[in-house]
C-alpha cells in the first residue's frame, strides 16, 4: 500500500515537473521570438530614419521684396567652396514644389493641379546632409535617399562636363512625367508640363536671390546619363539642372 502511494506520488511530481518544464520552454520561446521581433523592429526603424531626412518648416517671409528679387536675379556660374545649409536646401525645395495650402495646392502652378514634376537633389558639400542623391517628397516636405554616393562628378559629365555643375554645392534636377497631364489634355498636356518646369525653375532662382545664393538653369545635358545618376523612373523625364552655390 505504501509502496503504491509513492508510486503514485511520484507519477505525479514527473508529471508536474514535465508541464513545469514545458512551460519553461514556451516561455522561453515566446521571448526569443519577442526579442527577435522587437529587434527587426528597430532595426527598420533605425533604416527607415537613416533614409528620411525631415526638412526644416519653410520661410514664409523675408527682408528681400519679390520686386528686388526679380530686379536682382541673374544666371550665375561661379560658386564658393563654402557649404550650402540643409536649411537653405530646404527653402530651395519648398520654392520649387513645396505644398501650399490643405487641398495640396504648390508654390508653382499646375494645369488642372495634376503636379507632374518630380523634383532630385544631387548633394556635394551640404552641411548636416550627406553628399549623395535624394528625391525630394513635398507631402511630407523631407528629402528620401537614393543613393550614398558623391555623384556631383557623373552629373557634371552628364551636363556635358559644365564647370558650374562640377563646382556647385548642391543641385537641383526637375523631372517630367507627361502622363499626368496628356491623360486630360492630350498631347498639349506635354506643353503644360514644360510650362511648369519654366514655373519651379523661376521659383528656384528668386528664392535663390532671397538666400543669397547662385544657380542657373542648365538645359545642355544627355538625358539617359542623367536619368542614371539620380536613378531616376523610366517615366520620370529630366528637363532642367540647376546648381547651387555660395555667393
Amino acid at each position: 500500500m505504501l509502496k503504491n502511494k509513492w508510486a503514485f506520488m511520484f507519477s505525479i511530481n514527473l508529471n508536474y515537473t514535465r508541464l513545469l518544464i514545458t512551460f519553461l520552454f514556451i516561455s522561453l520561446f515566446t521571448g526569443a521570438c519577442n526579442m527577435s521581433t522587437s529587434k527587426n523592429f528597430k532595426t527598420k526603424n533605425l533604416s527607415f530614419s537613416e533614409n528620411i531626412i525631415t526638412l526644416s518648416k519653410p520661410i514664409l517671409d523675408s527682408k528681400i521684396s519679390i520686386e528686388k528679387a526679380l530686379n536682382t536675379r541673374r544666371s550665375i556660374r561661379n560658386y564658393k567652396k563654402s557649404p550650402l545649409s540643409l536649411e537653405q536646401i530646404s527653402q530651395l525645395l519648398w520654392a520649387a514644389q513645396g505644398i501650399t495650402n490643405s487641398q495640396g495646392l504648390r508654390t508653382a502652378p499646375s494645369a488642372g493641379a495634376l503636379y507632374p514634376l518630380e523634383i532630385y537633389l544631387v548633394s556635394n558639400n551640404v552641411s548636416n546632409l550627406d553628399p549623395g542623391v535624394y528625391s525630394y517628397k513635398n507631402n511630407s516636405h523631407t528629402l528620401k535617399k537614393i543613393s550614398q554616393e558623391n555623384k556631383i562628378s557623373d552629373l557634371s559629365g552628364a551636363c556635358l562636363n559644365q564647370e558650374c555643375v562640377k563646382n556647385c554645392s548642391a543641385a537641383i534636377v526637375i523631372c517630367v512625367i507627361y502622363e499626368r497631364t496628356t491623360q486630360k489634355y492630350g498631347p498639349r498636356g506635354k506643353d503644360y508640363a514644360l510650362i511648369e518646369v519654366g514655373c519651379a525653375s523661376q521659383n528656384i532662382h528668386l528664392q535663390a536671390v532671397s538666400l543669397n545664393i547662385g544657380t542657373v538653369y542648365v538645359g545642355g545635358f544627355e538625358e539617359h546619363k542623367v536619368t542614371q545618376v539620380i536613378q531616376a523612373k523610366n517615366n520620370e523625364h529630366p528637363w532642367c539642372v540647376m546648381p547651387l552655390g555660395t555667393l
